[in-house]
């Protein structure tokens, strides 16, 4: 009778924890929107917006100039969270901006090892203004890299410099490409360039941004990529630039480069969400450890019992990583989906 309540237990504990770690079955609606009446999209908990395309600047040389427009409104968080970045299957970390709070930071990936999580690091100080709209112009040349907020210069870096190259691949808006990292915000027109731009050019942009909502390009200041967010409905955001690459949002959520196994001490941050996680794995795993401990030693009378116990956690462990990463849907795959209003 004690082993027959013993194994119902167990049985009960390991099925709540395949559920726990495996719901929902299939991953959650993207929670991506339009603004209504005006140009934007608003993004919610799971949220990811990809270029239907690998996005290229028009020469192949690495030492480009690039320059980058973003016009959005942020909610102010305490986690470091990536709202914009540009990876490749070679450098999956290769350039991505983040918000912490109300300061930003950009983040460049090592390409002499691209599948190494070293990274350089620019920090600029109250960025975001609460709720409100912020345009951001990162603009990189020979000199360094120069950061502008609402058209005036608020940092420059000559140690922190970007390549064209950098600029380009697969472009993701409001999630990280390797981890989950949920963007709260509103992002109303984005633009890439693959030049230096002067300050007086990125001033005028952003007065037209702000007056029209879209620069007022010459000529020579000829865009990658421009995106307005003008459509309202549809299936895509539409690239302003003749062939351009268009942005697309996925049915489902998705991380464009699933990772398996992450190490513990690459995995490591100091932020409430991964705090979070712990916790909910130690409250999980616990009562696993404990019943089958008892149930091994009791009933079945395991001579080791303990070691029988860890590796039986070690297993269903990495048996949800591995089913988790399999019903993780394939970029590449995915069709174009309306963005509802």
């Amino acid at each position: 009778m004690k082993a027959n309540i013993l194994s119902v237990i167990c049985g009960f504990i390991l099925c709540g924890i395949l559920v726990a770690g495996l719901w929902p079955l299939r991953h959650p609606q993207s929670e991506v929107t339009w603004l209504g009446n005006d140009n934007g999209l608003r993004f919610g908990k799971h949220a990811t917006v990809l270029s239907s395309g690998t996005l290229a600047m028009t020469s192949s040389q690495d030492e480009l100039p690039c320059s980058l427009e973003i016009w959005l409104q942020a909610s102010l968080m305490g986690d470091s969270i990536t709202f914009l970045a540009f990876s490749t299957p070679e450098h999956p970390l290769q350039f991505s901006l983040r918000q912490s709070g109300a300061d930003l930071e950009l983040q460049r990936g090592s390409r002499s090892q691209p599948h190494q999580a070293r990274t350089a690091r620019l920090y600029v100080g109250h960025v975001f203004p609460g709720e409100g709209r912020v345009f951001i112009t990162v603009t990189s040349g020979p000199q360094g890299t120069s950061i502008y907020v609402d058209g005036a210069l608020v940092t420059m870096s000559r140690e922190f410099r970007l390549a064209g190259n950098d600029c380009t691949g697969q472009l993701v808006v409001g999630d990280s490409t390797l981890e989950t990292n949920h963007w709260f915000g509103q992002l109303r027109g984005l633009a890439i360039y693959p030049l230096e731009l002067t300050a007086g050019q990125l001033f005028q942009h952003y007065e037209t941004w702000a007056a029209m909502g879209r620069p007022e390009v010459s000529e020579n200041e000829r865009s990658v990529a421009l995106y307005l967010f003008d459509e309202h409905w549809g299936r895509a955001v539409h690239n302003h630039v003749s062939s351009g690459i268009d942005l697309y949002t996925p049915e489902r959520y998705l991380l464009l480069h699933q990772i398996l196994l992450k190490p513990p001490w690459k995995e490591f941050e100091l932020s409430w969400g991964y705090l979070k996680d712990v916790l909910i794995n130690i409250a999980d795993f616990i009562p696993l450890g404990f019943f089958f401990c008892v149930y091994f030693s009791s009933a079945r009378q395991v001579k080791r019992a303990a070691l029988a116990t860890i590796m039986m956690g070690e297993t269903v462990s990495l048996t949800i990583e591995i089913l988790q990463a399999q019903r993780a849907p394939n970029a590449s795959t995915l069709p174009f989906t309306p963005i509802h209003e």
